[in-house]
């Protein structure tokens, strides 16, 4: 069973819109909702896979070491995807936390790299292949 969707609160609300306008469709997401209180996207072409919210929260401050959510992964097709996708969110001026490399720590094979939204949320990009 999958999951259906998440809902993520963020306090700069256009500035958001924006940077995931960008950002999704090289995740292979398509918009699906664009209102005034809410975007979302979802997988592209009717693929399965989460569909993602976001709403405009009442209180700026995100921080990943309290209870909600920690970070959110993206699943990549290749390595080169991965590496490509690292150069395209630098040129956004994502705060790039991670550069792409192998996380020895988790289980093998784990190729990522990891990055902060405009909201400071923890975004990580990972290829579980060798290639």
């Amino acid at each position: 069973m999958a999951l259906g969707h998440i809902g993520i609160n963020i306090f700069n609300f256009e500035e958001s819109r924006s940077y995931y306008s960008l950002l999704m469709p090289l995740l292979s997401y398509e918009l699906f909702i664009n209102d005034d209180d809410q975007f979302a996207y979802r997988p592209r072409e009717n693929k399965v896979g989460t569909y993602l919210f976001f709403y405009e929260a009442e209180v700026p401050g995100f921080d990943q070491r309290r209870v909600g959510l920690q970070h959110l992964a993206f699943m990549m097709p290749s390595r080169e995807s991965v590496t490509n996708l690292h150069k395209s969110v630098s040129d956004m001026n994502s705060q790039i936390v991670h550069s792409p490399r192998e996380w020895p720590d988790y289980p093998s094979p784990y190729y990522a790299f990891f990055w902060k939204d405009p909201n400071e949320i923890m975004l990580e990009a990972v290829c579980h292949k060798h290639s």
